[in-house]
């Protein structure tokens, strides 16, 4: 006596973990070849998109670390708009220049760099000579300017089509380097190049003459880093210094030219300094926009950069920086897919949302101690990874859901709607035995296995279609549950889900009912048209305690009703059978249904004998139906 058939194989559980594993993988080795193209290019130095979310991102992050103290040991002599309206316009006059420089000498700097291009000839010879000679008393770097077309050689390296340096009357007294700054893809400068190739060879950079001025001795450049004296100082591809301000204009030490000649500034403190001479009036037109000052003058840059080489205080993003990158953009997108494939996609993604933003914090920290751990390139790795898995997930649980859906019908075809709607919501139904006291019929289309040799397979399987819908759909609305259907016959059960005081009442009209309804519909059907009185519905009805149960094994159970109540019931069908009536109610049951005069509504009383128990039962028969 079978109800439902729910089973959960296993292999529709094995194919699910198997598209489950397909999905992981196919996530996984899309996240790791973006990230892995992504983490290509940014150890190659290549440009791309994300280096303008990079260069928000690090900006950000400068203001956040917040200004810093810059190094006592560089002080910039600033050509200011007082000097410039004194000397009667920018630039101004090398006679000037040379007495700012001997002013300079007589305080014995360590180094003295100059921010100034003398690309010709002056229209006064004798200032050139005495800018020439004032160069001569101090260790001294002069400013050359290289022109490049954004190409560099295999290292990276930038390679210049033309340097233009100081006039050989000025510049044989002192050394030259280029004073270009590299700017990333907002216009901020970020980079100082130290070195260039040339048609001539290597150019070096104003900054690292000055810096190895300085320090007395030559630098050394090495894989990945310059030596100045002891200090090694780590460095970006193509031998590029990392620029990092330590605040708006004016936080390194500034003097005005004007005040060191009219005296009124200490020239003294200039003594064993590294001092920068460079342009900061507002015509100089020499200004940069930075995270902490939208118009920096390029002299403070060039001084940002002697004190990172002089101090060792600079930005650290090399190589290894590069690969730590591209180790965390590839482990973030893998970990954010697997997130994504596998969890909860609201847990999911707030997860991989809080690992990015422990990664932006790491950095944020990272760089307040000088490592440039990039920001832009671990989100974009991820991001799209994130955002392309969860679209493919969402593809997939849907068409996850319209299989589960196109399941579950199908699974709710093999049981009561009722029953189904009640494990739905309750899953724990009849998980434990339960006893009730319920009416229970037996009905069976008696003659039909003759009939179903005149018709054939498949007009037999249309017929009993057609009949198991008529007696589901009578039973449904009486409130009875059709817990199996057995050939051309069934068992319903009243009061199986629920406590139903009018279980009784309901079970007897149900039977009035089916036997009506299954009548008309004989009558009306082609196929069965001429069977007359060798086609009929037989019932058998009785009342009493059963025990409503699950049966079967852990992946294949349907509920059931069994017990005395059950077995007396199925012989009512067979007492129905013998004495040719259509129905067999016992009195059991039409006393819980409140029927007194039984023989008012049946045809024919009977004690009868049932096989298997003791004692004999009332029977109530019923030869015709009643009247509409």
């Amino acid at each position: 006596m079978k109800a439902a058939g729910l089973m959960q194989g296993r292999e529709p559980i094995s194919n699910r973990r198997r598209v489950t594993r397909r999905f992981v993988l196919l996530a996984l080795v899309t996240a790791f070849g973006w990230s892995g193209w992504l983490a290509h290019l940014h150890i190659a130095g290549r440009a791309t998109p994300l280096d303008h979310v990079e260069a928000a991102m690090t900006d950000l992050r400068m203001r956040l670390a917040g200004r810093r103290a810059p190094p006592e040991e560089i002080a910039i002599v600033a050509i200011d708009d007082d000097i410039v309206r004194r000397d009667g316009g920018f630039p101004i006059s090398r006679a000037t220049m040379a007495r700012l420089i001997e002013t300079i000498a007589a305080a014995r700097p360590r180094a003295l760099a100059v921010d100034v291009l003398f690309l010709e000839d002056g229209r006064q010879p004798e200032a050139d000579r005495a800018l020439a000679a004032a160069l001569a008393k101090v260790p001294a770097v002069l400013a050359a300017a290289a022109v490049f077309n954004e190409v560099t050689n295999e290292d990276g390296i930038p390679v210049a089509t033309a340097v233009h340096r100081p006039i050989p009357g000025i510049g044989a007294t002192a050394l030259s380097g280029i004073v270009n700054v590299s700017e990333d893809a907002a216009g901020v400068p970020r980079h100082l190049p130290l070195v260039a190739m040339t048609d001539e060879g290597v150019a070096t950079a104003f900054v690292l003459r000055a810096a190895a001025l300085a320090a007395r001795t030559d630098p050394v450049l090495g894989e990945g880093q310059v030596r100045i004296g002891s200090a090694v100082i780590p460095l970006d591809l193509g031998y590029h210094l990392p620029l990092r301000p330590y605040g708006p204009r004016r936080t390194i030490r500034t003097l005005s030219a004007a005040a060191l000649l009219d005296g009124t500034a200490a020239v003294a403190s200039l003594s064993d300094r590294i001092v920068v001479i460079g342009a900061t009036a507002l015509g100089g037109s020499d200004t940069f926009a930075t995270a902490f000052d939208p118009v920096m003058p390029g002299v403070e840059l060039l001084a940002t950069g002697i004190a990172h080489l002089t101090t060792g205080d600079s930005l650290v993003r090399d190589a290894r920086v590069r690969r730590l990158d591209a180790l965390a953009a590839v482990t973030l997108a893998g970990a954010a897919v697997l997130l994504i494939a596998l969890a909860p996609p609201g847990p999911a993604t707030i997860l991989a949302l809080i690992l990015l933003a422990a990664w932006f914090a790491v950095g944020t920290v990272a760089f307040s101690h000088g490592i440039w751990l990039s920001a832009a390139l671990p989100v974009a790795a991820a991001g799209l990874s994130m955002l392309l898995c969860a679209m493919a997930r969402q593809i997939l649980d849907r068409h996850r859901g319209v299989r589960l859906a196109q399941s579950e019908q199908a699974l709710r075809q093999l049981q009561p709607a009722a029953l189904a709607d009640r494990l739905a919501w309750d899953p724990t139904y009849l998980a434990e035995p339960l006893a009730r006291e319920i009416p229970v019929l037996f009905i069976d289309l008696t003659g039909f296995t003759r009939q179903s040799e005149r018709l054939g397979p498949v007009r037999t399987r249309n017929i009993l279609k057609t009949f198991h819908d008529l007696v589901d759909e009578t039973a449904s609305s009486h409130g009875g549950l059709v817990v199996n259907f057995m050939g051309d016959g069934a068992m319903v059960v009243f009061g199986a889900l629920d406590p139903d005081p009018a279980r009784a009442e309901n079970a007897v009209r149900a039977t009035e009912d089916l036997i009506r309804r299954t009548r008309d519909w004989i009558a009306r059907d082609l196929e069965l048209a001429g069977a007359g009185r060798a086609l009929d519905v037989r019932i058998g009805a009785h009342y009493g305690p059963v025990i409503l149960s699950r049966l079967g094994s852990d992946t294949n159970q349907h509920i059931t009703a069994t017990g005395d109540t059950v077995n007396v019931a199925s012989r009512l069908l067979a007492v129905a059978s013998e004495r040719t009536s259509r129905l067999a109610v016992s009195a059991d049951l039409l006393k819980a249904a409140g029927i007194d005069t039984p023989d008012d509504i049946f045809d024919e009383q009977q004690i009868a004998a049932i096989r298997g128990r003791a004692q004999p039962i009332e029977v109530w028969l019923r030869h015709d139906p009643p009247p509409p």
